[in-house]
């Protein structure tokens, strides 16, 4: 970036990272990569008139990056996840394509994914069911726990398009056909548009069978029925928890994060304990890391935590932030799934 003339610069704006509507300031006031490397939110705002708080971070977030690569490190998989794959690909594969126009609107790519926080998702994005919310953070920490590499998610759910194998990665489609499959088609409809996809299932213990009877629209009369989902769901989740727990005691010692400890699928979780939500600064990601990834197992770098404007996931990062306390798993006292 750091040789690029006036041309580049503004091919790359509107190109690349699709803000069109920026190229005459930009062409005026940023004649060299230099320049474009050293821009601050103030310079954006002020000098480029980059009014929309969420595109000056996107545009932030891509001058970091290219500033990492600057130094040999190469740009991050976050960068291969344009706006557009997230808008459509990723929500849908998350059961959540009702927020498309959203994401769409705010140009939210892979690098913007990764700087999110609850207090994102309902002021910017206006997702305000605690369950939508959820589901999307989860979602993220998959992308996280798997670099951002978009190949490796896929190849994952190949191997497990035709095996009741590795939930972790299911998308909600993938779940959809599951239910069908054990029996349940006259219910799986119900799941379109909810939000529940693999991660859900395995990362957040509260998420149980009552949870899922309770998405699927099953009547609380139909014993046999929820007994059923039951057995069927102690089958597939709990031995991808097992799983999750072991390889995290396996990468390092010390005590598994909370959601570990609440793993139970067939009574719903205590709510004692729960603390409030950590609506702090963008430093922080309002979520634990995920079942069975521990927050060294990054290069030491700290999953439930970004830095300014979402620092990119990298191989190695210097020194690791403390972890927050705040999750949004445990933010509401009960499961709210439903469509909108």
């Amino acid at each position: 970036m750091s040789q690029w003339r006036a041309g580049t610069v503004q091919a790359w704006l509107e190109v690349v990272m699709a803000m069109p509507m920026y190229m005459r300031t930009c062409s005026e006031n940023v004649k060299s990569g230099k320049v474009l490397l050293g821009l601050t939110d103030e310079d954006l705002e002020l000098g480029l008139g980059v009014s929309s708080s969420m595109h000056r971070r996107k545009l932030r977030l891509a001058i970091e990056d290219y500033r990492d690569a600057e130094n040999g490190r190469g740009l991050s998989k976050a960068a291969d996840m344009d706006h557009h794959w997230v808008a459509k690909a990723w929500l849908s594969d998350v059961g959540l394509p009702q927020y498309s126009q959203a994401f769409h609107t705010h140009l939210v790519d892979g690098r913007m994914l990764n700087s999110l926080t609850r207090r994102d998702l309902e002021r910017h994005l206006n997702i305000t069911k605690k369950f939508h919310q959820v589901s999307l953070l989860l979602g993220i920490e998959l992308l996280h726990s798997l670099s951002f590499d978009k190949e490796a998610l896929q190849a994952r759910r190949i191997q497990c398009e035709h095996q009741n194998v590795d939930p972790l990665v299911w998308t909600s489609h993938r779940v959809i056909r599951w239910i069908r499959e054990i029996d349940l088609k006259e219910f799986a409809d119900s799941l379109q548009s909810s939000g529940v996809h693999g991660a859900v299932m395995v990362l957040d213990p509260t998420f149980n069978t009552d949870a899922m009877a309770t998405a699927l629209g099953i009547p609380g009369n139909k014993h046999m029925i929820r007994r059923h989902l039951v057995e069927e769901m102690k089958t597939l989740i709990g031995p991808a928890r097992v799983n999750a727990k072991q390889d995290y005691e396996r990468i390092g010692p010390g005590t598994p994060p909370t959601l570990l400890r609440q793993s139970s699928l067939g009574r719903p979780p205590s709510a004692a304990g729960r603390h409030p939500d950590d609506e702090g600064s963008l430093r922080r990601r309002a979520v634990k890391p995920p079942t069975g990834f521990s927050p060294k197992a990054l290069g030491g770098r700290d999953l439930s935590c970004h830095g300014s404007y979402g620092s990119l996931p990298r191989e190695v990062r210097d020194q690791t932030p403390p972890r927050t306390e705040g999750s949004p798993i445990r933010g509401y006292t009960s499961i709210e799934v439903t469509n909108v």
